[in-house]
């Protein structure tokens, strides 16, 4: 299986599967000095961790995270720093329970990857899905942490739920604050209140639903990204394409300007000291695939979870019809546990094009 590696200057590749023993990846690219500690990745990997409330899958990982590579003491902090060097990075899995799934080990799934990978390579890990599981993410989030690390302290992403099945927020209720105060990462507290009593009744029926998820970076500086094949906004919608269960994906007002005029998505700009303003920002941050200096704004869409206990019709291996159940432990909204996967892909993207730009123009502002 080739296709594990994403990124150009800053480079990541993950491995291994969801019932193995480990997965993790190899970060290359990020440039030397930068201090780097298991903490500092192990707080996003926390955001992610299942099984932290009833909202999501009860698989029970700790997912903790060991830098085997790529660092190396700092005689004046006491800490580490990179060291330019590929990091190595590994998360053990220690509560798989691979029985749960000893009764569809020959049945495909329907809205799953099992019959398309069966298909291309003529054998599947039915294991909780093996490569194609959302497991894989945990090793993304870790190698955003990263990226974060190169980024900061001026660019901040934050993620945030915006729709869960058909019900969505109030954006006048808007407050980013709020997202730390319950187990959506919703930042309308009125909205997260509803949202309990529908996955409730969602989870209890044994089906799922789906959500979008909106990822915001502020204080990118203008002119990251390049035309014509390495524009920003295309880097970062590919990044979320390939985030598991990730069906669409928008920038700015994406699908919504469709039905604007003229007028009403132009960003009108106005000069401010000794810059530019705009007045609205249709575009999310980025004109002809570079950055204005704008918020970066993307969202997109994460389909319901396959594994339900509903029974639905499907085939086995040997193409004999019969039902399936999925049985095990899985998120009936995994839209939920996007969020940081959707903040770490951003960081990756957003930490790729820093470095390109300095390559190309000798600075990262």
């Amino acid at each position: 299986m080739s296709h594990n590696t994403f990124g150009h200057l800053f480079r990541v590749t993950t491995w291994g599967e969801s019932h193995g023993p480990a997965l993790g990846c190899v970060v290359d690219g990020a440039p030397p000095g930068i201090e780097l500690s298991e903490s500092d990745i192990q707080h996003w990997l926390d955001r992610r961790r299942p099984g932290q409330s009833k909202y999501t899958t009860q698989r029970k990982e700790p997912d903790t995270v060991r830098i085997l590579s790529g660092v190396f003491e700092d005689e004046e902090t006491n800490g580490q720093r990179t060291t330019g060097t590929p990091i190595s990075l590994l998360i053990e899995n220690v509560d798989q329970r691979s029985k749960d799934y000893s009764e569809i080990k020959d049945k495909f799934r329907p809205g799953h990857a099992d019959f398309s990978y069966h298909a291309k390579y003529g054998i599947r890990d039915y294991r909780g899905g093996g490569r194609q599981s959302a497991r894989e993410t945990a090793a993304r989030v870790a190698a955003g942490a990263i990226a974060r690390k190169i980024l900061e302290p001026s660019v901040q992403i934050t993620g945030a739920l915006v729709q869960m099945g058909p019900h969505t927020i109030d954006r006048h209720k808007w407050d980013w604050a709020e997202i730390e105060n319950n187990p959506f990462w919703c930042p309308d507290a009125e909205a997260a209140k509803k949202w309990e009593t529908y996955l409730d009744t969602v989870r209890k029926n044994g089906s799922s639903c789906g959500a979008i998820i909106e990822v915001t970076a502020k204080g990118v500086p203008e002119g990251w990204g390049a035309p014509i094949y390495g524009k920003l906004d295309s880097d970062l919608a590919g990044a979320m394409m390939t985030i598991n269960a990730v069906k669409g994906v928008e920038i700015g007002s994406g699908f919504a300007a469709a039905a604007l005029t003229g007028e009403e998505n132009a960003d009108e700009m106005v000069t401010k000291g000794n810059g530019v303003e705009f007045t609205s920002n249709n575009a999310g941050g980025i004109l002809g695939g570079i950055s204005t200096g704008q918020d970066i704004v993307v969202r997109f869409a994460v389909k319901p979870t396959s594994s339900i206990l509903s029974p639905r019709k499907t085939v086995t291996k040997d193409g004999k019809e019969t039902d399936i159940v999925t049985k095990g432990r899985h998120d009936p909204c995994v839209g939920i546990r996007a969020v940081p996967v959707g903040e770490a892909m951003m960081a990756c993207v957003l930490a790729d094009h820093a470095l390109r730009h300095r390559g190309q123009v000798g600075s990262t502002g």
